[in-house]
């Protein structure tokens, strides 16, 4: 004979009422991601100021506080090719209030550390790339290298002994330059810094003969006349610098490297909050402001939602793992 089972009246008492929460709960979490953000908002730039990365994402920080009517806050944590910073958000709350902002860098640190404090596809996830800036090759405005030929000519005659300046090894500049010593069959000596601002004042002193940079990160210097670009990748020149040539143009074929800027939150953040924030940058992109402003530093004006951003992650990862094997690149 079977036997019912009995639960006690407490426990159904508990379990009905728990049934009947369950929609609100619900609906207020979806009403939290609505309001998102109710808050100030931290954006971690794991590299020093006055770089790329810290200069897009500082314009995308003030037009989404003008946008949303909070306060995106800034917050540079430099140190190991930026693993420090993006750790500390890889660490973070999932609620939409702590993002980090990051470039084509971030696609290198699988290539250069054996091992990650994080798992760049576990513990964060891409919301929108934004301000796509061509990499350019930068000398003192005084510098005897009038043309890119003239530099790799020297290069040539003196292996290794043109020195150029990065924020550290592994760094998009770093590779960058070296992708250029293996398509030009030259080398070169590289001069970590401990950011790409400090790189920008060594060339700018004559301490260092160039330096790879986004044009983002040196176009006022260039406009100042304290530094002057010898070519930028891309298929067009400029049209804030029409006198730039190219790298195709200049002898070096298949020069493609863009630097990027983009967004990421920790992995769990809500699906409603990385969506308005893609909506809410891709807005920002869209307007006058953030157009001028990137055209002022050479940069293509768009915003990537999180499917092609994840598809420039994964492109850029095999090209930057390409170049590490070439210069047998010795991760950390």
């Amino acid at each position: 004979m079977a036997y019912p089972i009995r639960i006690p009246f407490c426990l159904r008492r508990a379990v009905v009422t728990l049934a009947a929460a369950l929609p609100l709960l619900a609906s207020g979490t979806a009403q939290a991601a609505d309001a998102w953000p109710n808050r100030p908002v931290r954006v971690v730039v794991p590299y020093g100021p006055g770089g790329a990365v810290d200069v897009a994402t500082r314009k995308m920080a003030q037009l989404l506080s003008t946008q949303t009517g909070q306060s995106f806050i800034v917050e540079n944590k430099p140190g190991a090719t930026g693993t420090i910073g993006v750790n500390q958000v890889a660490r973070a709350a999932p609620d939409g209030y702590t993002l980090v902002a990051n470039d084509t860098t971030y696609s290198l640190l699988p290539h250069i550390f054996k091992q990650l404090p994080f798992d760049p596809a576990k513990d964060l996830q891409p919301v929108s790339a934004f301000v796509f800036a061509p990499m350019a090759l930068a000398v003192s405005s005084d510098s005897a290298y009038r043309k890119l030929d003239d530099l790799i000519a020297q290069a040539r005659a003196k292996p290794a002994l043109i020195t150029y300046g990065s924020g550290g090894p592994g760094t998009t500049p770093h590779f960058a330059a070296e992708g250029l010593a293996l398509a030009t069959h030259v080398k070169f000596m590289h001069v970590p810094f401990k950011g790409a601002a400090e790189a920008t004042q060594a060339v700018m002193g004559k301490v260092i003969d160039f330096q790879f940079a986004s044009t983002t990160g040196v176009m006022g210097p260039v406009q100042g006349g304290q530094l002057r670009l010898l070519a930028v990748s891309g298929d067009k020149r400029l049209a804030v610098l029409p006198d730039v040539p190219t790298f195709a143009e200049a002898g070096v074929k298949d020069f493609g490297v863009v630097n990027w800027t983009g967004l990421w939150v920790p992995k769990g953040t809500p699906p409603e909050v990385t969506k308005r924030l893609q909506l809410e940058v891709a807005r920002a992109m869209a307007s006058e402001e953030m157009q001028t402003f990137a055209t002022k530093m050479g940069a293509e004006a768009r915003a990537a939602d999180a499917a092609e951003f994840s598809h420039i992650l994964a492109d850029s990862g095999v090209m930057w793992g390409n170049v590490a094997s070439n210069i047998g690149f010795d991760a950390k």
